[in-house]
């Protein structure tokens, strides 16, 4: 796993598939997405590795339900004690409750989506032991008041996170890059659902766009979004999102 600092109190966490973002307050830390299973571990020894102990980080905030961001999340909070938020509509499927709905695939995405899937560890992850649930325009308590923003299409729960204070916006798989440039998320249960919420984040004032899989945009985010608002997934490079 590679830890890439982003900004002063931002790191990526790279996983083999996917990744997940380690913000850093003061006298707390807050995991967004928590990569596959098998990496509790890693994310804590990461937290180790910036200084800080596991039990800094006081939540993990849970994209959407896909096992590539919700894997590790129950390994991790056994180790540290953290909280694990998720929208109400994945929470059941994070929770193990019951089986999340597979997306509705465009032909040129089953290729793609079987190759990622092979990549992905056997057997399903560590639920959780609790989940709390999260619904539109709830503000968390990290980075000087971090939005929910329901974004579904990608899965019916999908959120982002909008921090106003900072610029700062986490898309989940919403929004992914190629080569450093936004394109819309793929492997969706509802595509121009999906658009929708995409149009919705274009309209935020971020300076900083997170995405769920590629490279972040450090600067200009808005403008980058604004750019593939109402616009088709590419099938040609598109990332690898489950």
């Amino acid at each position: 796993m590679d830890v890439i600092e982003l900004l002063p109190r931002l790191h990526l966490l790279r996983f083999p598939v996917g990744q997940a973002y380690l913000w850093s307050d003061d006298a707390e830390l807050t995991l967004i997405d928590a990569g596959t299973s098998g990496h509790g571990r890693a994310i804590a020894d990461a937290v180790a590795g910036l200084g800080r102990a596991p039990e800094d980080v006081r939540r993990v905030v849970l994209t959407h339900f896909h096992e590539d961001h919700v894997g590790a999340a129950g390994e991790f909070a056994a180790l540290s004690g953290a909280e694990v938020l998720a929208h109400a509509l994945d929470a059941p499927f994070v929770r193990g409750e019951l089986p999340g709905p597979a997306p509705r695939f465009e032909e040129w995405e089953l290729p793609v989506h079987a190759e990622a899937a092979r990549q992905l560890p056997d057997g399903p992850p560590l639920p959780p032991s609790s989940v709390t649930d999260l619904a539109d325009g709830d503000v968390l308590g990290f980075g000087g008041g971090a939005r929910v923003v329901h974004v579904p299409g990608h899965t019916d729960g999908s959120i982002a996170l909008f921090l106003p204070a900072e610029g700062v916006l986490f898309t989940g798989d919403t929004v992914a890059s190629v080569d450093g440039v936004p394109v819309p998320g793929v492997f969706n249960l509802d595509g121009p659902q999906l658009h929708a919420s995409v149009e919705r984040l274009a309209g935020l004032d971020a300076g900083v766009a997170c995405f769920g899989h590629g490279d972040p945009v450090l600067g200009g985010a808005a403008a980058a979004l604004r750019a593939i608002a109402g616009t088709p997934g590419q099938p040609t490079g598109t990332p690898a999102s489950r």
